[in-house]
């Protein structure tokens, strides 16, 4: 099922939802319990960017990456340009585009226009601080993936940015997934790993190495839009390279000393694979800041907490100090994992 599908019609609780098959002879499955969302009915309204208003509903190309005042992009008969922007598409030095944008460009065969955004259906997005002003960054629009990048080792697994991008998914109607890379590093997989698989996240364990996982990872991907997104030198663009040689995009080595990725991807861009199978790229984050979500509103981003809010003492609970709450009992009791809820009580500091 679709996530923006489920966020509007997965209110009821206790109501199973069953996702594709995505791997060989195993189908993932999970229970959300969820009360009535208070954001369920407004995510539509969210998916736009505040202050954005489609400006054509006629689009003739998409987007695949865009600079400054322009934007290079495919049009929908396969022809590639590079176009001009419209002034009124520009927000100081910066376009309002990203890739995967629906846009309408014209032009007469020397000198190309993006005229105009079209509607868009999803989109991934994240908290911008600009010489202290503060804004949403979009990465990626119209994804129906998100593929959380995180490895296995070297960078270490980093859980708290797993939860800020699975939260910036929920809130922009994408669906996400994990893909654990750099297996062949390890003997196993992180410990932390399978409290995503608890959750019913769907997690593929790969390894550009040796090909591990490659092959379930094309068939979740196969006739998608989906976007690469995680911490710095966990392996998206060699991911990419692996799964279609000719890409050949360039990739460095993570330092040995502190094990920071180098932004090698410099700029979103969007690939297209065979298969039907379409990837946009993008650099390398070391943070996430969560955009579009109050700290009343977090909990409901993390499954197993929303589950027991219900059975709080406190309508309003904000689980972190209340008495009689549900969901500091299961910390206790050990039913929530600790590293989940520090992870949640980071984020809810940082809104």
């Amino acid at each position: 099922m679709r996530v923006e599908s489920f966020l509007m019609k997965h209110k009821k609780r206790k109501k199973r939802v069953r996702t594709r098959d995505w791997t060989e002879g195993h189908e993932y499955s999970f229970t959300h319990d969820r009360a009535v969302h208070r954001r369920a009915d407004t995510v539509p309204d969210s998916i736009l960017d505040k202050g954005f208003q489609p400006t054509t509903t006629d689009p003739n190309a998409t987007v695949i990456s865009h600079s400054g005042q322009w934007a290079f992009v495919k049009m929908h008969d396969g022809a590639r340009r590079t176009s001009v922007i419209d002034d009124k598409l520009i927000e100081g030095k910066a376009s309002l585009l990203a890739p995967g944008d629906e846009v309408r460009v014209e032009g007469d065969g020397a000198d190309w226009f993006l005229r105009g955004i079209a509607e868009r259906r999803t989109k991934l997005s994240r908290l911008a601080l600009d010489q202290a002003r503060v804004s949403e960054q979009l990465i990626a629009v119209n994804v129906d993936l998100l593929v959380v990048v995180a490895s296995a080792r070297h960078p270490r697994f980093k859980p708290g940015l797993v939860d800020r991008y699975l939260i910036a998914a929920y809130v922009g109607g994408v669906e996400p997934i994990l893909c654990l890379n750099k297996m062949d590093l390890v003997k196993a997989e992180p410990a932390e790993a399978a409290l995503y698989r608890d959750i019913g996240l769907p997690v593929f364990a790969t390894s550009c190495e040796t090909g591990q996982g490659l092959n379930a990872l094309r068939v979740a991907l196969r006739g998608q839009l989906s976007v690469f997104a995680g911490h710095s030198g966990t392996g998206k663009s060699s991911l990419l390279n692996a799964m279609d040689p000719a890409l050949d995009i360039e990739v460095q080595k993570v330092s040995d000393l502190n094990e920071k990725g180098r932004h090698t991807t410099t700029a979103s861009t969007l690939y297209e694979l065979a298969e039907g199978i379409r990837i946009i790229d993008t650099p390398g984050a070391r943070k996430l800041g969560v955009w579009g979500v109050s700290p009343q509103e977090l909990a409901f981003y993390f499954p197993e907490m929303e589950r027991l809010a219900p059975d709080c003492h406190f309508r309003d609970c904000t689980h972190t100090h209340e008495p009689d709450c549900a969901v500091l009992r299961a910390v206790e009791t050990g039913e929530i994992p600790r590293l989940r809820y520090d992870s949640y009580l980071r984020i809810r500091d940082s809104l």
